[in-house]
């Protein structure tokens, strides 16, 4: 798009939608309601603003506020809190079904990977590995097993681990589950993220486990990350609370990889 173009198509904008947009463009996400108090209009108002906004294709809207049109932003830890809290929990019952009592199991960060950890609390005898110390204190809290949480810098507030203290401590290890989360997926279908140190820890992870399990929620098929973090072949399962698109579900037979829809 060239300069006259943008011009252009900014004046079809009235000077509030101009506003709207150059707020949610700082922060990468905003809520209606943060919206409306800024500038002290109704909610209802905003929410006309973020539709033509996003008829124009400058925003995307989500659940309560709206985000940027290409997908590149990370929705914050208190959002995502909020994002299909009940897939999540499907979710999380499916991947414990699979995971056996007894196992080494490594659970990555993130929302939908914190409903695995409350979905495992009915299992027995786990020894589990965590980079997230959100993951950390749900299972600490049962008193049921061993949980041993890497070393590293806390990045989020999501309390994730990154580094190389992280790294090299999951270089020692050797689990027979790891649960990834992911922001998004590749055109062919890989699974993608934002964060290039958190990448870097997942990678790590699941050089050294046995069975790779990614999980995500439906929001997440339709968006793309900024980095890969494997190829779909590395992962034996990928777990949804929803049917995947075509093209996805066409990636996922190619690549061998058993597609696993948590039933609601």
């Amino acid at each position: 798009m060239n300069r006259t173009q943008t011009k252009v198509e900014a004046a079809a904008l009235t000077a509030r939608q101009r506003r709207v947009l150059a707020a949610v463009q700082e922060l990468g996400f905003a809520t209606i309601d943060s919206l409306a108090r800024q500038f002290a209009v109704s909610s209802q108002t905003v929410r006309r603003d973020i539709i033509k906004l996003q008829e124009e294709n400058y925003l995307q809207r989500f659940h309560g506020g709206a985000g940027l049109a290409d997908g590149s932003f990370r929705v914050g830890y208190a959002q995502k809190l909020r994002t299909s809290p009940q897939g999540k929990r499907r979710i999380g019952e499916a991947v414990a079904a699979m995971i056996p009592d007894g196992a080494a199991v490594f659970l990555d960060v993130g929302t939908t990977v914190e409903a695995v950890a409350r979905a495992l609390l009915v299992k027995a005898d786990l020894r589990v590995f965590t980079c997230s110390a959100s993951v950390a204190m749900i299972l600490c809290t049962s008193g049921k097993f061993e949980v041993f949480v890497t070393g590293g810098v806390v990045r989020g507030a999501n309390g994730s681990l990154v580094g190389g203290a992280a790294i090299n401590q999951i270089n020692t290890l050797r689990t027979d589950y790891a649960v990834i989360g992911l922001g998004g997926f590749d055109d062919d279908g890989s699974p993608m993220d934002f964060d290039l140190e958190k990448i870097a820890v997942r990678q790590a992870a699941l050089a050294r486990t046995r069975h790779a399990i990614a999980v995500a929620d439906t929001s997440k098929f339709e968006k793309i990350g900024v980095a890969r973090i494997a190829p779909l072949s590395a992962f034996h399962a990928v777990v949804t609370d929803g049917r995947p698109p075509a093209k996805l579900q066409a990636s996922l037979k190619k690549a061998g990889v058993r597609a696993v829809v948590a039933a609601g």
